[in-house]
């Protein structure tokens, strides 16, 4: 009896670690798919500023290690809570080039499927094109999951001058300091010359020194040993 509970007991630990190893096996599976999944994109920099009047681009990109077929994408505009649709359309597949229903009249499709690019531009904007913009795909081989970005607008009179002060402070102290090395440099060449030609003139004192001493004392090699030839 206590052998067979024994067996029974282990059995179910068995039974147990399949569990556990399934359930890793599934864990695994299920971030190897997320990390295959669709991913839409507008930029480093999801918000952008410009006058009223001018042109912009809303930029939008997709990336998919498993590829596309029919994906599908839009353009929508938050406008008080609600969402307008600008734009959508699907793309067959990679490098194929898809057909865009427009439904903004100041919408235009500017990007490329052979690019990953769904990006749009919004021409002549006004203050009421201020909010905010999604950027939404679908790739039916990942089983219909959404996928979505967000790029903000803000429209204004006129572009905020930037505050170069600090800037120009730093590049003043800089300049300053480069010029200061650049003097200290040139100032040590023109020393170290005037302090070598000195040497040399130094030099040239002691040798001749050195030889006026030698003829007065009658050295040897010097005036005082030239005696006058005898007659004969």
């Amino acid at each position: 009896m206590e052998l067979q509970n024994r067996r029974s007991f282990l059995h179910r630990c068995a039974r147990s670690g399949d569990v556990v190893h399934a359930g890793l096996v599934v864990t695994l599976l299920i971030g190897v798919w997320y990390a295959q999944a669709l991913e839409v994109n507008t930029g480093k920099v999801n918000f952008i500023e410009v006058m009223n009047g001018s042109s912009v681009l809303l930029p939008c990109t997709y990336a998919s290690c498993i590829g596309i077929k029919n994906l599908y994408f839009n353009w929508q505009f938050k406008d008080n809570g609600t969402l307008v649709k600008l734009c959508e359309a699907i793309i067959p597949a990679e490098g194929v080039e898809p057909n865009v229903k427009i439904y903004h009249e100041r919408v235009e499709f500017v990007g490329s499927s052979k690019q990953n690019n769904i990006s749009i531009l919004l021409h002549n904007v006004t203050f009421e094109d201020q909010g905010e913009y999604i950027c939404f795909a679908r790739n039916p081989k990942e089983k219909e999951r959404n996928h979505s970005a967000i790029f903000n607008l803000f429209v204004v009179d006129e572009l905020k001058e930037v505050d170069n002060t600090l800037t120009l402070i730093i590049v003043s102290v800089l300049g300053g300091v480069i010029g200061l090395i650049i003097l200290i440099m040139v100032v040590k060449t023109v020393v170290l010359a005037i302090l070598k030609k000195l040497q040399e003139k130094n030099k040239e004192c002691l040798v001749s020194s050195s030889g006026n001493d030698n003829t007065e004392n009658g050295l040897p090699g010097s005036k005082g040993d030239s005696k006058p030839t005898p007659k004969a």
